[in-house]
């Protein structure tokens, strides 16, 4: 059984969903409560919320403390990935290695991976990444100083400003080429 449960954010209402294997997946903050609410049935319509569990109380604050501007490490936040194919697996505990406010390339993560070719797989690795904050797809950008996508609601917006909240270079530049 899947249970998630919602909380406030400093930007907006966020949320976790979990099973007996530990996350399935994060919700990034929305305006409201219902939006929240709403997003986690569309994906998980059997879900049932309930209180965070105790073994996710960290994460849960650690999510709060980055939408805060905080650094918080998020690494031993427990995934469930029994879903998750090996090479997302492998794209994913790069990208949770990268640090609140540092930013790396896909090109960077596909040479970590041992062929610089799959900078292309990695981002569609990172646009299926049910865990996004955990597993920090928006320090993952493109080549040249360009964010690059961002499959969350808001899309590359909400990318910079996550990466703005975080204090990260990338999205101050990005905010000079938008002027």
């Amino acid at each position: 059984m899947i249970q998630y449960a919602l909380f406030d954010t400093a930007i907006g209402t966020a949320g976790l969903a979990w099973g007996d294997a530990g996350l399935v997946a994060v919700h990034l903050p929305e305006p409201d409560v219902e939006t929240a609410r709403r997003g986690f049935l569309r994906r998980f319509p059997e879900a049932v919320e309930a209180t965070a569990p105790a073994g996710l109380r960290a994460t849960l604050a650690g999510i709060q403390a980055l939408m805060r501007g905080e650094k918080a490490d998020l690494s031993d936040a427990p995934l469930d990935l029994s879903r998750t194919p090996d090479f997302h697996v492998r794209v994913y505990e790069i990208a949770r290695g990268i640090p609140p406010g540092e930013t790396v390339t896909y090109g960077e993560i596909a040479l970590r991976l041992g062929d610089k070719m799959l900078a292309r797989e990695v981002g569609q690795a990172l646009g299926k990444n049910p865990w996004p904050i955990v597993v920090p797809c928006h320090r993952v950008t493109a080549a040249g100083g360009k964010a690059g996508g961002f499959s969350a609601r808001g899309g590359v917006n909400t990318k910079l400003k996550l990466l703005a909240i975080e204090g990260a270079k990338a999205a101050a530049q990005a905010d000079l080429f938008a002027s």
